[in-house]
C-alpha cells in the first residue's frame, strides 16, 4: 500500500501543477486522481495508468449516478469544475475492473437488494431516501455505487483524444453538467459481459462532438442522457447540440442511444457515418412513463449495421430498473411532467443486414405518440434464419408479442416511410395500433 500511496501522491502532485504533463512508458498503479484547469496530460505510447480496485479508497463525492444526484464513489479520473483540459497520446487509462464486476455478479447471484458492507452502509447513510430513487440496473438498492473511469463534471473546453480507455468499473467516460467538449479518436474497451460498463455517457451536456471513436463495451456504446425522474425534471439541464460522427461500436447493447434517463430532454442531435456491428441494438431510443423529458430534432444518417438483435428501436415501454405495473399499461394515462415525448426524428440512408430478432420497433405511448418521424432510404434486413426471441428487440414490458419479425409500428402520429425496404421476414411492416401517416 505504501508504494500505491507514493505513486498516487506523485501523480496527483504533477496534476496539481497543471501545465503540460507527460507520462512516459510504464505502468502506474494508482488510486483516484483529479485533473485541474489548464492541464494537458500526454500519455506516451506504452504508458498505462491503472487504478487499484479497492472501494475503500474511492471516497464519496456528490455527483450523478445513473441519472440521480447522490453521493457515490469518487471517479477514477475526475475532471471537476475545470476548464481547458486536454488528455491525449497513445497510452492507456485502465480501470482494473474485473474485481468490481465480480462483486456485482456475486451480489446478483445471491439476490442482494440492500446495503450489507460497511461501505454500502456508509453510502446509504449519505443518501437518505435512496430506496425510492430510480435506477437503471446498476445496483442502487445495494448502494454499491461504483466509480466511473473518467468523469467530466461542471467543466468546459475539455478534449480527450487518442488514448485507450478500458476495463472500467462502471460507466467509462461520463461527461455531466459540462459543455464544449471533444471526444476524438478514442478507443473504449470493456468485456461484453462486464456489467453497466457503458462506453460514453453524455448527460446534461451541450455542444459535444464525438468523432472517430471505437467502442467495444458491456452495455450501451455511445449514450445521451439528461437525468432521471422528478429530480432531473426539476434540475432542467438538457442534453443538446451533440454530433456523433465516424464512430464504430461493436459488441454493445446499443450503438447510438438516447435514454433511458431523459428527464430534462435531449435535442439537436446528429449521428452520422457510423458503423454499429454485432451490437444488440443499433439506433436505440428508450424511455418510459416516469422518466419525463422532450426528445426532439434527432437525426440518424448513413449508418451501417450488421448482425444486430434489432437495428432500429424506439421504445417508450423500456423495462429495466422498474418493477411497477403502471408505467407499462396499454391504456392512456394522464399526461404529466413525467411523461416523455418524442418528435421530429429522421432516420435516413441507414442499412442493416443479418438482424437476429426483428427489423425494428417504433412504439410511443398511447397518450403521447411519437410524432413527425421520417424513415427514408433505409434497408432493414432480417436474417432468414433468425432465432433470437422477437421480444428481445427492445427490452420492453407490457406490449404483446408481435406477429412477425418485421418493422413494428404502434402509437405514432405523422409517420413518413419513404423507400424503406424490409426483407427476410414474412410480414414486413406491422401496423399494430394508432398509427397515422404524414401526407
Amino acid at each position: 500500500m505504501s508504494d500505491l500511496v507514493t505513486t498516487t501522491k506523485r501523480l496527483q502532485t504533477l496534476l496539481d501543477g497543471a501545465g503540460v504533463i507527460t507520462i512516459p512508458a510504464g505502468e502506474y498503479l494508482t488510486g483516484p486522481l483529479e485533473v485541474r484547469s489548464n492541464t494537458k496530460l500526454i500519455l506516451e505510447k506504452g504508458a498505462v495508468i491503472k487504478f487499484i480496485s479497492d472501494p475503500s479508497i474511492y471516497e464519496p463525492v456528490f455527483s450523478r449516478w445513473e441519472g440521480v444526484k447522490c453521493y457515490c464513489m469518487h471517479p477514477c479520473l475526475f475532471i471537476n469544475e475545470a476548464h481547458d483540459v486536454e488528455i491525449t497520446g497513445e497510452g492507456v487509462i485502465d480501470g482494473n475492473g474485473s474485481a468490481w464486476w465480480a462483486e456485482v455478479w456475486r451480489k446478483k447471484s445471491v439476490g442482494q437488494n440492500a446495503p450489507e458492507s460497511e461501505i454500502e452502509k456508509k453510502f446509504a447513510a449519505l443518501n437518505p431516501g435512496y430506496e425510492t430513487q430510480p435506477g437503471g440496473g446498476g445496483g442502487r438498492p445495494c448502494q454499491f455505487l461504483r466509480p466511473s473511469l473518467i468523469q467530466i463534471k461542471d467543466s468546459y473546453n475539455v478534449k480527450l483524444e487518442g488514448v485507450t480507455v478500458q476495463n472500467s468499473p462502471f460507466w467509462t467516460i461520463h461527461p455531466v453538467f459540462s459543455h464544449d467538449l471533444v471526444l476524438q479518436n478514442l478507443t473504449v474497451k470493456n468485456p461484453y459481459d462486464s456489467p453497466n460498463t457503458d462506453g460514453i455517457d453524455i448527460e446534461s451536456c451541450s455542444r459535444v462532438n464525438v468523432i472517430d471513436c471505437s467502442v467495444f463495451v458491456g452495455d450501451d456504446g455511445i449514450a445521451l442522457k439528461s437525468g432521471s425522474g422528478p429530480e432531473g425534471i426539476k434540475d432542467n439541464v438538457p442534453t443538446t447540440d451533440i454530433l456523433i460522427k465516424g464512430c464504430r461500436v461493436v459488441k454493445a447493447h446499443g450503438g447510438a442511444v438516447i435514454g433511458s434517463e431523459t428527464a430534462a430532454g435531449i435535442s439537436n442531435v446528429v449521428v452520422e457515418d457510423c458503423i454499429f456491428d454485432d451490437t444488440d441494438r443499433g439506433i436505440r431510443i428508450k424511455s418510459r412513463r416516469g422518466r419525463g423529458g422532450a426528445l426532439h430534432d434527432l437525426v440518424f444518417r448513413n449508418l451501417s449495421m450488421k448482425n444486430n438483435i434489432c437495428p432500429l428501436v424506439v421504445n417508450m415501454f423500456y423495462k429495466c430498473g422498474c418493477f411497477e405495473e403502471g408505467p407499462f399499461s396499454l391504456e392512456k394515462q394522464e399526461i404529466t411532467a413525467e411523461t416523455p415525448s418524442l418528435y421530429n426524428v429522421v432516420v435516413e440512408g441507414c442499412k442493416a443486414e443479418g438482424s437476429r430478432a426483428s427489423a425494428g420497433m417504433i412504439v410511443g405511448l398511447p397518450e403521447m405518440p411519437v410524432k413527425n418521424l421520417v424513415v427514408k432510404d433505409c434497408v432493414l434486413g432480417v436474417d432468414p434464419n433468425a432465432d433470437v426471441d422477437v421480444n428481445t428487440s427492445g427490452m420492453y414490458r407490457g406490449l404483446p408479442t408481435p406477429e412477425s419479425r418485421g418493422l413494428r409500428l404502434r402509437y405514432i402520429e405523422g409517420l413518413k416511410l419513404e423507400n424503406v425496404n424490409v426483407s427476410g421476414t414474412d410480414k414486413e411492416i406491422l401496423i399494430e395500433d394508432s398509427v397515422t401517416f404524414a401526407n
